[in-house]
């Protein structure tokens, strides 16, 4: 079982305003992502995902919801962290053997920050990393110049919750949200023309930091794996180059279709080096997500590679290593639109 324990948790932040569709999108991946997730939930006067939902997902046992879903009602995770959330992951991390991530669907009036910092905290760090914060925007209220379809809703939301700074406007926050994003998903995009959809993206170009994509999505509807990441069960070399059976309704998710690629060097690389060429590559080739291992020399271990958009992550693996004694080099799987895979092995070859 030491593999088990040793394997690090993925955790999913979905962040955006009430009636963004944030809990569309975590009902989506929870009945089709075919992976064992616990939702954390703090919306301060919105009911999040019921448990009602959970019973339908069918792939959890009465007694084990009360385990599943775990909500932090009083509003701001940042605030109440100390006596709520370090609690609540300990007794999740304590069956990470069942799982395989953790979705935390936030507020948009709680700032991603403290949060992401609190997942770096000595007691959850090294059983988890983040995977990545999905910001969800209304694409239908953007289109018509607005930053949420029921802005009265909204500030009723605000003014109920007694952790917030009254002082941070909507705006202000709908800002830091687009900041903190690693993907942002644009929703009710059924409902835009490609040139409302063009408007949309051009307004929240400025706001999201370089290598972030913005992607349509209908009725929560998105592909899992763009959001989830790559399963992360298997080793990455372990499946086909893309299987898209068991998403179904392909036709909803997005009218381009996601490619994945796989990229391979071989050699003692560099860990720096190339976490700074993989962001060049991520940037330059609109790279939506990236996974991998790198073998070095007189490292017993390798070195886990996980990114999404800008956000990059790699840590050495902890349990045993069956890929010993390996040749030393990299294996990547990279996922994004329209790739091209020669151009991609040429740039990531450069500088090595």
């Amino acid at each position: 079982m030491t593999t088990q324990s040793s394997r690090r948790l993925p955790v999913t932040v979905v962040t955006g305003f009430l009636g963004a569709g944030k809990t569309t999108l975590v009902r989506h991946l929870l009945l089709n992502s075919q992976q064992r997730l616990a939702v954390l939930v703090n919306e301060f006067g919105e009911v999040g995902i019921d448990g009602d939902l959970l019973r339908s997902c069918g792939f959890c046992a009465e007694e084990e919801l009360a385990g599943r879903l775990v909500e932090l009602a009083n509003g701001c995770l940042c605030c109440t962290v100390q006596d709520d959330f370090l609690p609540t992951m300990q007794s999740l991390l304590r069956r990470a053997d069942q799982l395989d991530g953790i979705l935390v669907e936030t507020s948009g009036l709680a700032l991603p920050q403290p949060l992401l910092e609190a997942f770096r905290w000595p007691q959850i760090r090294s059983s988890t990393w983040v995977n990545g914060v999905v910001t969800v925007v209304d694409g239908e209220a953007l289109a018509n110049g607005s930053v949420v379809t029921d802005p009265a809703a909204l500030e009723a939301q605000r003014l109920a919750d007694p952790s917030l700074d009254h002082a941070t406007a909507i705006d202000a926050l709908f800002e830091d949200q687009l900041a903190s994003a690693d993907l942002v998903l644009v929703s009710r995009a059924d409902r835009l023309t490609a040139a409302d959809l063009l408007r949309v993206q051009q307004r929240l170009g400025p706001s999201i930091r370089a290598g972030t994509a913005v992607l349509p999505m209908e009725r929560g509807a998105i592909s899992p794996e763009l959001v989830l990441g790559l399963e992360s069960t298997a080793s990455p070399m372990a499946r086909p180059a893309h299987d898209h059976h068991h998403h179904g309704h392909d036709h909803d998710h997005a009218h381009v279709p996601i490619e994945s690629a796989v990229l391979r060097l071989n050699g003692d690389l560099d860990r720096q080096t190339l976490e700074t060429r993989l962001l060049e590559l991520i940037r330059s080739h609109a790279l939506i997500r990236v996974k991998g291992r790198l073998r070095q020399i007189g490292k017993a271990r390798s070195l886990n590679i996980q990114a999404v958009g800008p956000r990059l992550e790699s840590w050495y693996d902890t349990g045993a290593d069956s890929q010993d004694p390996a040749e030393p080099g990299l294996d990547l799987v990279v996922l994004g639109f329209a790739l091209q895979p020669d151009q991609l092995q040429q740039t990531l070859a450069q500088g090595f």
